[in-house]
């Protein structure tokens, strides 16, 4: 069995890999080449704006720098990534009971943005390879000279200088990485206090993680983890919380209905019926468990029956545009376009400008198969990926639209565009060189299909 220097130094490193996903291009397609299951949904994405907005403030970090992308997984997560890019699990915002729990979680990864964390762990990740890369050579001397001499002790030595050189570098880059994590927290709880909210949410999410390691942390090393151990975590920031005139402070009324709300559609449209029917029983008359039961009922009942739900809801809170989407949605995805278009508008109507409303309304209007709404279709279209150019449908309808408009360049640029934000860069490339050819030079389509044939992936 042959030796292999690269595959221990692969080793050595791959326990970084949770680290690594960090170091990621500023191109679109990031969560795609990494096989990120990502959601989008208005009512949740507006939630978190709201939550994030003050504490990005009090970070001095724009808010239109950063991006929160939903990651449809059970699991308790959320990390940042370069170009402003922050991710938060589906089932972060389902195991959180309060607003508070949420809001330290974002004010904890902003600590990170803030903080330049990103470039100096790669700057960390550097220096550690180079202590690996530099046993690689040492390791490499002592086997030649084993070889040569065919001295085995000398040959076991070099492996053992390089698998030393390795767990030297990982424990660098670990121990690095640990006190960035201790950093964040101490940073979360300073944003929280100049936003006059408690920090007591972040420490029950602490305690939360701590209660699910399923063995005891006396044994574990704590040289060997990516993060300070829970109970490391949750003493620090105990002391800090402690300190702060805010500690006690309740979340607004407003908030804990709207994370209600958002708890209720999120169980609705992941979870399985039975276990949403234990969730919100009928004998719960509230709006979330209204809205639960709503969605569950056009998603697996009788639309008719589905549609007298959700205009049960619109009649208790007729202003709510996220129940007229949620209309909208489900005659659409009752095969039902033309009466899609009407709550759907009046969705719009409600918040205007939203892109992922206009993303609904422009697959409406093209589903009826019917031309008037053709020319509409492409401009509610064009306004969404003008405002969100990652909606990957927008553009696949928008080249419908072209298309059955008799635009065959446009339709083409459309799907270029579409792979792109879908990770496709090669199949991306392929569609822009055939619409590029389709357009006059210099014009603005000609532009920008030459600005995908030309694109290279950033080196990492």
């Amino acid at each position: 069995m042959g030796f292999s220097f690269r595959s221990v130094i692969n080793k050595a490193f791959s326990v970084f890999l949770a680290a690594l996903i960090f170091f990621t291009s500023l191109s679109p397609s990031f969560a795609q080449r990494r096989n990120l299951p990502l959601v989008r949904d208005a009512e949740i994405e507006n939630l978190l704006r709201d939550y994030s907005a003050p504490i990005f403030k009090a970070a001095g970090v724009r808010s239109n720098f950063v991006n929160i992308h939903l990651v449809n997984s059970d699991d308790f997560n959320a990390f940042v990534a370069n170009g402003g890019r922050m991710f938060v699990n589906t089932g972060t915002l389902k195991q959180t009971k309060i607003p508070n729990e949420i809001i330290g979680v974002i004010a904890h990864e902003t600590g990170h943005i803030q903080g330049g964390h990103l470039a100096r762990i790669r700057s960390a990740a550097s220096s550690a390879r180079t202590i690996a890369i530099f046993s690689q050579i040492l390791a490499g001397a002592a086997l030649a000279a084993g070889a040569a001499s065919g001295n085995r002790s000398i040959a076991s030595g070099g492996i053992g200088v390089l698998q030393g050189g390795s767990g030297i570098a990982q424990r660098t880059l670990l121990a690095h990485q640990r006190s960035e994590e201790a950093a964040a927290d101490r940073a979360a709880i300073k944003f929280l206090e100049k936003t006059g909210q408690s920090g007591k949410g972040m420490l029950r999410t602490f305690e939360q993680l701590q209660r699910q390691i399923p063995v005891s942390t006396r044994f574990i090393d704590p040289y060997a983890q990516s993060h300070p151990l829970p109970r490391e975590r949750i003493a620090l920031v105990n002391r800090l919380v402690e300190k702060s005139a805010f500690k006690d402070r309740k979340d607004p009324e407003h908030l804990i209905a709207r994370h209600k709300m958002m708890q209720a559609k999120l169980a609705a449209f992941t979870e399985h019926p039975k276990h949403v029917a234990k969730l919100y029983p009928r004998s719960d008359k509230s709006l979330a468990a209204q809205y639960a039961r709503a969605i569950i009922g056009y998603r697996y009942g009788n639309v008719k029956k589905a549609q007298r739900s959700i205009d049960a809801l619109i009649k208790r809170a007729p202003n709510n545009p996220y129940f007229w989407e949620l209309k909208g949605q489900a005659f659409l995805e009752s095969a039902q376009p033309e009466k899609a278009i009407a709550p759907t508008r009046k969705a719009l109507q409600i918040l205007p400008g939203q892109p992922l409303f206009q993303t609904q309304l422009g697959r409406a209007l093209v589903a009826t198969n019917n031309k008037k709404y053709l020319p509409e279709a492409i401009r509610i279209l064009k306004a969404a990926v003008g405002k969100d150019q990652s909606i990957g449908i927008a553009h696949h309808q928008l080249a419908i639209a072209y298309s059955r408009s008799g635009k065959p360049a446009e339709a083409t640029l459309a799907t270029a565009n579409r792979l792109f934000y879908l990770g496709d860069i090669k199949g991306a490339k392929v569609q822009a060189i055939r619409a590029k050819k389709k357009f006059a030079r210099g014009s603005a389509g000609w532009l920008q299909a030459d600005d995908i044939i030309n694109y290279q992936r950033p080196n990492i």
